[in-house]
């Protein structure tokens, strides 16, 4: 009987509170955020065993953003580790390549860890360098960064140049979606408190433990952050179903309004060099914490929504508009909602400009709008037509709330694929996820490699000076009992596109041997070249036009030091490719200036040439994107 009560006074939470911090840290790998969450609302010492720091950075480092070592700097921008597990659990579904097919030649941007932040990182198409690959500078824009704040709550700020100006764009990040795989730029609707303040959703930092338990553990919710907020009844017009003139007006409006210059203090870097050099990368530590700081009290300041209800007076720059007021005339529902329509109100004017005469005045210029004044019979017209009546009006869409404000929405939808390349949208704001998949015993070839035409593999030669340098991504497929390899093309460094992106630039079948020998004996070092594994396919050629070219057979060869080599069996043109780590080449790379901002999230504009040189305006950039012939 005395056995029975000893056991059951070390059952339960007691025996979990008699383990030690060190053992009891061991034993919450085997947890996850939602189980430790769970036993915070057991009983209040168990909640103060659970909010042990190392219980935290356990979690943290299982979360694998950044490795181990770069938690400890993290740690300094929050309040704790149970903070910073917060901001990596939101943050990590966005890591990855994403994608949009226009322009052609490639629109790719990847999405890495910064400091206490995630960052997009756009790769201009451009030429190899003379040390090749690996020690020659990439070329990247920023696009986009989200930071975490001091609660492991975030921030989200879109960059962009306008005028020879770097600004940055602030805005909201809706809730992440586990398996994203679209990334849209948006405007959403927010209500306002009584006393004017922002009603803001219950966000996963803001939770108490028990909150915070019943969101992990029920499944995600298709409701926007307008319905969860505003409630279920409540109808909320979503941002994709207004015409894409209305979308595209609306993101224009708020560029202008909330942009902020980017002050020297905030130029420093997104992210830090490798560790090799240690007092660098230190130093770059200090910079971007300095540079977090003033980034977040800019954010703080406000800035990341209009308060289009109000009045305001309009200043002769609007564009130096401190964030404030858009419209004020929603009271006068007929009269706005005549005047986006195009009819003429008869209403008394006022020598005073008010900022919505502005908004009104901006609508128009952006659609560019000429539907005839006081003509009823066409607006009648217009607003029964078919075209109209699929798309939601403006509105409708600007009743759901008192003030809009930019978004960056991460979403999960049904995509459809064709060799490996999602079928994207040419109207919407919005990045398309690759799926990354790690190499494995029966895929060893899959992830992303890079390379050039021409052999020997490496940097430029004489009769070359400059070659284009093209990533793919290698990914797998079952196809009429074959085993396929497809590499598809995402980024080509040519000055016109030679092929579309997206486009399969072979296809190997993994299951056929290739008995052709390899046409040459040495390699740039003239060492002897030792295939190890060949494989019968076909390359693309030019058979059926641009969109549907056609295809030649070829071989897959694998030589020595990993690196891959298809050659067309009848021209003997070699592509030649070699794995590659994208944020060490990101890091050692450099920095180019962004794109105007709703272009520089994903340019919807069809392009066959490099549009990206054009707005860069840098001669290591003009210089480095000489056409080439391969």
């Amino acid at each position: 009987m005395r056995e029975i009560i000893v056991v059951s006074e070390f059952c339960g939470s007691s025996l979990l509170l008699a383990i030690p911090d060190d053992v009891f840290g061991i034993v919450s790998k085997s947890l996850s955020p939602r189980d430790i969450c769970n036993l915070c609302i057991c009983c209040k010492r168990l909640r103060a065993l659970v909010a042990s720091e190392k219980i935290w950075l356990t979690q943290c480092e299982m979360i694998g953003v950044v490795p181990p070592r770069d938690l400890i700097e993290w740690r300094k921008g929050v309040s704790s580790y149970k903070a910073l597990c917060r901001f990596l659990i939101s943050v990590k579904p966005l890591l990855g390549i994403w994608v949009h097919q226009n322009p052609e030649l490639g629109n790719v941007v990847y999405i890495m860890p910064g400091f206490v932040s995630v960052v997009g990182c756009r790769i201009i198409p451009q030429e190899l360098g003379p040390l090749g690959i690996e020690d020659g500078p990439i070329l990247w824009a920023p696009v986009f960064e989200v930071l975490g704040e001091f609660d492991g709550s975030t921030a989200f700020f879109l960059h962009g140049r306008e005028k020879g100006y770097d600004y940055i764009y602030p805005g909201l990040v809706k809730s992440v979606d586990r398996n994203c795989n679209v990334l849209l730029l948006e405007v959403e609707p927010r209500k306002l408190r009584n006393g004017g303040k922002l009603l803001h959703s219950k966000s996963f930092v803001h939770l108490s433990d028990n909150e915070m338990s019943r969101k992990l553990s029920r499944s995600d919710s298709k409701l926007s952050r307008s319905q969860r907020a505003f409630g279920r009844r409540e109808v909320v017009v979503p941002f994709k179903r207004l015409a894409f003139s209305d979308r595209r007006k609306l993101l224009a409006v708020i560029m202008g309004q909330v942009r902020q210059k980017v002050p020297d203090s905030a130029s420093g870097p997104l992210f830090p060099r490798l560790r090799e050099d240690v007092e660098k990368f230190m130093k770059d530590l200090v910079l971007m914490f300095e540079r977090r700081s003033v980034l977040l009290q800019m954010y703080k300041r406000g800035g990341d929504h209009i308060d289009w209800k109000a009045d305001s007076e309009l200043p002769s720059d609007p564009t130096q508009l401190e964030l404030s007021e858009i419209r004020k005339s929603f009271e006068c529902s007929n009269n706005f909602f005549n005047s986006l329509n195009g009819v003429e109100t008869h209403t008394p004017r006022t020598k005073r400009k008010t900022l919505g005469s502005y908004f009104i005045n901006s609508l128009k210029q952006i659609l560019g709008r000429s539907i005839p004044f006081n003509n009823s019979n066409a607006i009648s017209k217009n607003n029964s037509s078919s075209s109209e009546n699929r798309h939601e009006q403006l509105h409708e869409f600007m009743k759901s709330g008192d003030t809009i404000g930019l978004t960056l929405h991460a979403s999960t939808v049904k995509l459809s694929s064709y060799r490996a390349w999602p079928n994207m949208h040419d109207s919407q704001f919005a990045l398309y996820k690759l799926p990354m998949h790690v190499p494995r015993t029966d895929q060893e070839y899959a992830g992303l490699w890079g390379g050039t035409f021409g052999w020997p593999p490496g940097g430029p030669t004489e009769d070359k000076p400059g070659k284009a340098l093209h990533f793919l991504l290698l990914s797998y497929e079952e196809s009429q009992e074959q085993r396929l390899l497809i590499a598809t093309k995402i980024l080509e460094g040519t000055h016109y596109v030679l092929h579309p992106n997206g486009s399969a630039m072979f296809l190997v079948n993994i299951n056929e041997p290739s008995s052709d020998p390899f046409p040459w004996d040495t390699d740039a070092d003239s060492l002897p070249v030792s295939v190890k594994h060949a494989f019968m396919g076909e390359g693309i050629a030019n058979g059926y036009g641009f969109r549907y070219p056609g295809s030649k057979p070829g071989s897959l060869f694998e030589i020595q030091n990993g690196l891959l080599a298809f050659i067309w069996k009848e021209s003997r043109v070699v592509l030649t490719l070699q794995r590659l780590n994208l944020q060490d080449l990101l890091k050692k790379g450099e920095k180019v200036p962004a794109l105007p901002p709703i272009a520089n999230f994903s340019y919807l504009t069809k392009s066959y040439s490099n549009v990206f040189a054009g707005f860069s305006n840098t001669s290591t950039c003009l210089s480095s994107l000489r056409q080439t012939d391969v």
